[in-house]
């Protein structure tokens, strides 16, 4: 509507000062020529709003107008209360200011808004960390944020997975992002993208050169490329297996970042197995389907059946042997 759309264009200017007028177009998903018309209507009402024309130019407010405006609809106050994982605030140390900022908000709110923005705090809940994910390492933030909020090159020493050893790297940081209960440091290294996870840092250093990102480029951007290429990466080792129905939603939650398509394949022995393709970066990694007992069955290629028979023997090869030699002592005991 355009009494949203003119209230929108009003806090952006108040917030973010000078805009050139194809940047609000595109926030606001409409022409050039619609927000020019939407900054006339403002002007007309008695915002003292103009816009420059030229490389440098933009719409602007008057140097120290300030509105006090809130202008949240029903949905938006509900919305600012669904709280994501407190994990999240308090590793950037803002738990504190975040319910500060709630209540303040609260209180700016019209009044016939406030009650469903009070239930809806306290009926939803965003937990972003997966089930069972297993105990997160500490992670100091601290430093990370100094450099991405002054603006500033950071010297890292960061174990890769499965090195011993940190490697140092001097990095052009963009930002940081909280991705499934893990923080991620998204920065350039030599003018290309690279993804650093925090709980890696072994050390970092904030230095006195300014930062040196890509013209054009913000975190949004960056992240999306490197996110892509996470997710298109190929699997390397796809797997086919059935699982148990009763123990599907389990399976599931526990596999989620290698299940790679659930076809739902229902029609052996009575419905009781559904099929699904997995995509594991080895073939040694699908040892880990032996959690599910009897309850999952690899159904190709065959060198992961064999993998997983060859692992079902050495573990029970390692209880025989120990048997063996439990029973072998007891038998010593005994004679002496």
């Amino acid at each position: 509507m355009k009494s949203d759309r003119l209230l929108s264009i009003l806090l952006l200017l108040q917030t973010r000062g000078r805009v050139p007028a194809p940047e609000l177009a595109e926030r606001l998903e409409v022409s050039v020529r619609t927000i020019y018309r939407d900054v006339e209507a403002l002007s007309t009402a008695g915002v003292p709003v103009y816009a420059e024309r030229g490389r440098h130019g933009g719409i602007e407010l008057l140097p120290g107008f300030r509105t006090d405006v809130t202008g949240l609809t029903a949905d938006e106050s509900r919305a600012l209360f669904i709280l994501a994982a407190q994990g999240a605030h308090a590793a950037l140390g803002l738990d504190a200011a975040l319910g500060s900022a709630l209540r303040k908000v609260m209180a700016a709110l019209p009044a016939p808004h406030r009650p469903a923005a009070e239930v809806t705090s306290r009926r939803i809940l965003v937990d972003a960390t997966r089930w069972k994910g297993g105990p997160q390492p500490a992670v100091d933030l601290d430093t990370l944020q100094d450099a991405v909020f002054a603006d500033r090159r950071l010297r890292l020493r960061y174990r890769h997975s499965g090195d011993s050893e940190p490697t140092a790297y001097t990095v052009d940081p963009y930002g940081l992002v909280a991705k499934a209960g893990v923080w991620y440091l998204v920065a350039d290294r030599r003018g290309k993208p690279r993804l650093f996870r925090a709980d890696r840092v072994r050390s970092a250093q904030v230095l006195d050169d300014p930062v040196r990102r890509r013209p054009g480029v913000e975190l949004a951007d960056a992240w999306d490329v490197l996110r892509r290429q996470v997710e298109e990466s190929p699997g390397g080792f796809d797997v086919t297996v059935r699982v148990r129905r009763d123990r599907l939603d389990m399976f599931l939650r526990l596999n989620a970042s290698v299940v790679a398509d659930l076809p739902g394949g229902e029609d052996t022995e009575e419905g009781d197995w559904v099929t699904a393709r997995l995509s594991y970066p080895s073939l040694p990694a699908v040892r880990q389907l032996l959690a599910f007992s009897d309850r999952v069955e690899v159904l190709s290629p065959p060198e992961a059946r064999e993998e997983l028979r060859a692992a079902a023997a050495s573990v029970t090869e390692l209880y025989q042997r120990t048997d063996r030699a439990s029973t072998s002592n007891s038998q010593v005991s005994e004679v002496s």
